[in-house]
């Protein structure tokens, strides 16, 4: 807590004290909102020594700091002009109106109707997209309607999807009808001259309230003389049960003592700091108390962890998994299950993102790791949610309204020091899903986990070395703003910045 007391009095010396509250009716203001946009921003952003308007002595006066505020029609513009570099540097971070909903979207709740799709075209230039399933969550209105991974839809209620159409017509609707069609090659393995072909199936989805066991999948495949684990794992929720459930499925291959590792990133999109430094404890052991990353943040709050608690910069491989709530108090503990490898196998795809590839990068310098797939998507800053209250709690947050923003606050840096991997981690073995074959999750034919048993076999049927694999061909999009976010838990980051 001594560091909390030390970064709380900080923030206050950097923002200005003026609140401007609208007392009228309890009604919150725009320039009440802005306020807290703009100290919590200059408190918290990882590149705020980037941008002029965060600068501790940017305003002369309550009355500039005012009319600075008054500039601003509404709180997403100047949070948007606080950004870094949009387009390149900071992709990430984000203001939300209804913080209750965020919260809920980090525990894996959210409407789904089960049917997790990527999107694709034949040409970078068509207009017309198609829609691939991914796969399918159990219990859901995709299960029920026997849809697949693999099944291909060219349509939405009868609607042709577009470049342009496809977000009002997926993801805008909680009901609609999609039109499946079949992938066909054409007989050549040139993919400009593949097609889709409609077939008169349709299929009804509707969107319920839903919460994803990031757990997918996990077997143990007896391959040669070979006794393989085999992991998709698709969120780092942080909840702890999912987190508890994690550690069971380490303790499942423990007991069937297996020699390798294949851990499924390839729909992974990131989440917890926390639980993503557990799996790098469960896949290894051998290296408890020793640096799988540290973090860097903006130079005012480096400085004051620095001059306070350094340790708080380093994030090491541990034995347990440990909670705290707000008071400091542990809230959940449960031993670590470790496997003690030596080398792991990671399929990814540009879907696989922030605390998978801290994953990657945390464990690169330690063990060998076998990336399969495609790039990844690069980002390695994290993020916590900074509510409108006096230190950025939950508590005590103003009750007029549910705004919060959830700014990338730090970096994160391998043990060797490396970082800014805007770009991607980059596989060593490069292979793309095909659309039009992308087999059944788990099974030893599935092309990616087929890569990586022929690769622990010693086979080499798919020992090419890759520099730079990226599908050109799909269509990246994000259908939840928050599907790429690796963030730090407000009670962590607060009491340790941790």
């Amino acid at each position: 807590m001594k560091l909390l007391k030390h970064i709380l009095i900080l923030c206050t010396c950097l923002s200005l004290t003026s609140c401007f509250e609208d007392n009228d009716d309890n009604l919150i203001s725009s320039i009440d909102i802005n306020d807290f946009v703009w100290k919590g921003m200059n408190a918290f952003y990882l590149y705020k020594d980037e941008i002029p308007d965060l600068a501790n002595d940017r305003f002369a006066s309550d009355e500039g700091y005012s009319s600075y505020l008054n500039s601003f029609s509404a709180p997403e513009a100047l949070f948007e002009s606080l950004i870094f570099q949009r387009e390149t540097t900071d992709r990430f971070s984000v203001i939300v109106r209804d913080y209750i909903a965020l919260e809920q979207q980090f525990q894996g709740t959210s409407v789904s109707n089960g049917m997790e799709f990527g999107l694709f075209r034949f040409n970078a230039s068509d207009s017309q997209i198609y829609g691939y399933v991914r796969y399918v969550l159990p219990n859901t209105s995709a299960e029920a309607n026997n849809l697949k991974r693999g099944d291909i839809f060219y349509a939405v209620n009868g609607t042709a999807l577009t470049i342009d159409n496809f977000r009002n017509l997926l993801l805008a609707s909680n009901s609609y009808s999609i039109n499946l069609g079949n992938y066909n090659d054409n007989g050549t393995p040139i993919i400009a001259d593949d097609s889709i072909t409609p077939t008169e199936t349709t299929i009804a989805l509707t969107k319920a309230a839903y919460t994803e066991n990031p757990v997918y999948l996990h077997t143990v495949l007896d391959v040669g003389n070979e006794t393989v684990g085999y992991l998709m794992y698709n969120g780092f929720t942080g909840t702890d049960a999912f987190d508890s459930q994690l550690n069971a499925v380490f303790s499942e291959f423990q007991s069937a003592g297996i020699s390798d590792l294949v851990l499924d990133l390839r729909y992974n999109g990131g989440g917890s700091v926390n639980t993503a430094i557990w799996l790098s404890s469960m896949i290894t052991g051998q290296f408890t108390g020793d640096l799988l990353v540290r973090e860097e943040w903006n130079s005012d709050i480096q400085a004051e962890i620095l001059a306070n608690n350094p340790e708080s910069l380093l994030n090491p491989f541990v034995d347990q998994m440990i909670k705290t709530n707000g008071n400091g108090e542990v809230v959940f503990q449960e031993n670590i299950n470790h496997l003690n490898l030596n080398k792991v196998y990671v399929l990814t795809t540009e879907n696989t993102a922030s605390a998978s590839e801290l994953v990657i990068n945390g464990l690169n310098p330690y063990i060998t790791v076998i990336q399969i797939g495609t790039k990844t998507r690069g980002k390695y800053q994290a993020s916590t949610t900074l509510y409108d209250s006096p230190n950025f709690r939950r508590t005590e947050a103003n009750p007029n309204h549910t705004y919060a923003m959830q700014p990338l606050i730090l970096k994160s840096i391998n043990s060797v020091g490396f970082t800014d991997f805007d770009n991607g981690l980059l596989p060593q073995i490069g292979l793309e899903e095909n659309f039009g074959n992308l087999g059944v999750l788990g099974n030893e034919n599935e092309p990616l986990l087929a890569a990586a048993l022929a690769d622990i076999q010693g086979l080499g049927r798919f020992n090419q070395t890759i520099n730079d694999v990226s599908p050109t061909l799909e269509v990246q999009f994000e259908a939840d703003p928050f599907e790429n976010e690796m963030y730090v838990a407000p009670n962590d980051f607060l009491n340790g910045l941790k």
